[in-house]
């Protein structure tokens, strides 16, 4: 009987901890990117949001942010927004679509994949984006998410 009670606590507890892992995107391997350019080394998952959400228009040094991304059917637009913004694509589409239609914002560039995300990013000053971490370039830089 302790045995079994054993399995259910090491069970919870790895259950817990991937909860964990996936709510700030470590155990997809995706990653947010910047510019190299952008002054920022790390976000916080509500920031992460605001930006993605075109709510942040600039950055910290007031710098002009352009944000990039996949179209939202693409799997790894869909693990970024599940994993590290903790949203789900409808409801960023759903924020991107109140925004334009009031006058009050405009959606993110849409590209069609993956290395035109990272070369966009890369040659757009401000410019953030996402990339799976495994295929990061050298002309992009990672944000750590806090």
């Amino acid at each position: 009987m302790r045995a079994l009670l054993g399995l259910e606590r090491a069970a919870a507890r790895a259950l817990c901890c991937g909860a964990l892992l996936l709510s700030v995107g470590i155990a997809t391997g995706d990653t947010l990117i910047t510019h190299p350019g952008v002054g920022v080394n790390s976000l916080s998952q509500n920031e992460a949001r605001l930006y993605f959400g075109m709510r942040l228009n600039q950055w910290p040094d007031g710098q002009g942010v352009k944000v990039f991304v996949l179209p939202d059917n693409h799997p790894l637009h869909e693990r970024v927004v599940k994993a590290v913004l903790g949203l789900y694509p409808y409801q960023l589409r759903r924020a991107w679509d109140r925004q334009i239609f009031s006058g009050t914002g405009q959606a993110p560039v849409v590209v069609s994949s993956e290395s035109e995300l990272m070369d966009r990013v890369a040659k757009t000053p401000g410019a953030i984006g996402y990339a799976p971490s495994g295929s990061l370039s050298p002309s992009v830089r990672a944000l750590e998410i806090r």
